[in-house]
C-alpha cells in the first residue's frame, strides 16, 4: 500500500514538472528567436537557396571542359575484310578491344556561357535576400499573433471582472428580492445578463486556445503545447519619435528587401537576353583526345586528334527570335511589377502609420473613460442598493465600465500591431527591432 501511494506521489510530481516546463513564460523576443530557428516557411526558403547554389555550379560547368573516357570489347559474327583484284585482304580483327578518352571545350560563345553563369549568380543572391525576407514576415506574423493573443488575455481578464460585478448584482438583487424591496423581473434581468457574460467568456477562453495554438504553428511546436506570454511595451516608434511619412517612404524604398530581390530578377533577365541572342551567333570550340582500337591490321593501333571548329545553327525554325522575344517581354514584367511593389509598400507604409495615429488617438480618448466608468458604476451600485436606482443602471454602468476597458486594451494593442507592421513596412528587422 505504501509503495503504491509513493507510486501516486511520484506521478504526480512529474506531471506537476512535466507541466511546469511546458507552461514556461515566452516572451516575445525568444519567441522571435524561435521563430526564425524553427519554421518551416525559413527552412523551404533556405532548401530554395541550395538549390539556387546548384544551378550556379550547373551554369559554370558550361564554362568548363567535357571530358568522356570509353572502353569497349567489340565481337563479330564476320571478320571485316576487302576485296583487292583476285585477293581477300582483312582490315580488323573480329574480336578487338578499343577505348579512348575526349575533351570538349567551348572557346567562344558570344557570351552566353558566361552569361548564363552570372544569371545564375543573379538568381541565387536574389534566394539569400528571400530568406531575409521570409524571416521578417515571420517575425511579423509570430509579433501579430503574440499581440493578439495578449489582446484575447486581456479580454478574457476584462470579461470575467464583467462576471463577477454581474455575480455581485445578482447576489444584491437576491437579497433585496427576499426583501420585497424589488420585483423579480430585476433579478431575472441579472440572471440573463450574467448567462450572456459567461457565454462572452467562454468564447473568449476558446479564442485564447486558438491563439496560443497559431504561436505554436509558427514556431512548428505541437499545437496543444502549452504557451504562457508576458506583456511586451510598445516599440518605441509612436508618438514623437514616428518619422513623418515622407521619411518613412524613403525608408521603404531604401530598406526594403523586396527590391533587392526584384532587382536581381531584372538583372538576371538581361543576362538570359544575351544567353538567347548568342544563338544567332557561331560558337568556337576544340576538341582532342586519344583513341586505342586493337587491329594488328592496322599501321597504328592509337591516335591522338586535335580538331578546332565552328557550330552555326543556320535554321531553328524562328525559336530562337521567339525566346529573345520572351525574355524581353520577361524583363518588362519584372519593370512592372517593381513599379507595383513601391506603389504597394507606398500603401502599405501609409496604412501602418494612420494606423499608428488612429490607436494613438483611440489611447488618449480611452485612457480616462476606464476611470470614469468605475466611478459611473461606483454611483449607480450605491443608488440602487439604497432604492434610490434602478437595476437597469447598473447593468448599463457593468457595460459601460465592460466596454470601455475593452476599446482600451484594443485600442493599446492595435497600436503594438501597427508599430510592428509599420516596421516591417520601412524594412526594418523585426528581430533585432524587438531585442
Amino acid at each position: 500500500m505504501i509503495k503504491i501511494k509513493k507510486l501516486y506521489i511520484a506521478f504526480f510530481v512529474m506531471v506537476f514538472i512535466s507541466g511546469t516546463a511546458w507552461a514556461e513564460m515566452l516572451s516575445l523576443s525568444d519567441g522571435l528567436r524561435l521563430a526564425t530557428e524553427n519554421n518551416r516557411l525559413i527552412k523551404i526558403s533556405f532548401r530554395e537557396r541550395d538549390m539556387s547554389h546548384e544551378d550556379t555550379l550547373i551554369a559554370r560547368s558550361r564554362m568548363l571542359p567535357n571530358v568522356n573516357a570509353t572502353i569497349s570489347q567489340t565481337f563479330l559474327s564476320n571478320q571485316p575484310g576487302a576485296r583487292l583484284g583476285a585477293q581477300n585482304l582483312y582490315t580488323s580483327e573480329r574480336n578487338y578491344l578499343s577505348y579512348g578518352i575526349n575533351a570538349y571545350q567551348t572557346l567562344f560563345s558570344f557570351g552566353a556561357d558566361t552569361s548564363r553563369y552570372e544569371a545564375s549568380k543573379s538568381i541565387f543572391d536574389a534566394k539569400k535576400l528571400g530568406i531575409d525576407l521570409t524571416k521578417n514576415i515571420v517575425a511579423l506574423n509570430f509579433i501579430t499573433a503574440y499581440f493578439d493573443l495578449l489582446e484575447t488575455e486581456k479580454m478574457f481578464a476584462v470579461s470575467k471582472r464583467e462576471v463577477e460585478r454581474l455575480e455581485s448584482h445578482r447576489l444584491v438583487a437576491k437579497n433585496l428580492f427576499n426583501e420585497g424591496v424589488i420585483t423579480k423581473n430585476d433579478l431575472l434581468q441579472a440572471e440573463v445578463r450574467l448567462s450572456d457574460a459567461k457565454q462572452r467568456m467562454l468564447t473568449l477562453k476558446n479564442l485564447r486556445a486558438i491563439g496560443a495554438s497559431r504561436i505554436n504553428n509558427i514556431l512548428s511546436r505541437p499545437l496543444n503545447t502549452a504557451v504562457e506570454v508576458e506583456d511586451a511595451p510598445l516599440n518605441a516608434i509612436s508618438g514623437d519619435r514616428l518619422p513623418a511619412l515622407e521619411k518613412a517612404w524613403t525608408n521603404a524604398e531604401n530598406q526594403r528587401v523586396e527590391f533587392g530581390i526584384i532587382d536581381r530578377e531584372i538583372k538576371a533577365a538581361e543576362l538570359e537576353e544575351t544567353v538567347k541572342r548568342s544563338d544567332y551567333f557561331p560558337k568556337l570550340f576544340a576538341q582532342g583526345g586519344y583513341n586505342y582500337a586493337e587491329n594488328r591490321y592496322q599501321l597504328q593501333e592509337d591516335n591522338w586528334s586535335i580538331v578546332m571548329g565552328v557550330n552555326f545553327n543556320l535554321f531553328s525554325g524562328g525559336s530562337t527570335k521567339a525566346e529573345v522575344s520572351k525574355v524581353r517581354h520577361r524583363k518588362e514584367q519584372l519593370n512592372e511589377q517593381r513599379k507595383k511593389l513601391a506603389d504597394d509598400i507606398r500603401l502599405d507604409v501609409e496604412k501602418n502609420y494612420l494606423d499608428i495615429k488612429n490607436a494613438e488617438e483611440k489611447i488618449r480618448v480611452t485612457k480616462d473613460a476606464v476611470a470614469q466608468a468605475e466611478e459611473n458604476l461606483r454611483i449607480n451600485k450605491v443608488r440602487y442598493e439604497e432604492g434610490i436606482g434602478t437595476a437597469t443602471d447598473v447593468l448599463d454602468a457593468i457595460t459601460l465600465l465592460t466596454t470601455a476597458e475593452t476599446n482600451y486594451y484594443r485600442a493599446a494593442y492595435e497600436l503594438r500591431r501597427a508599430e510592428a507592421g509599420f516596421g516591417y513596412a520601412i524594412g526594418t528587422d523585426l528581430v533585432s527591432a524587438y531585442k
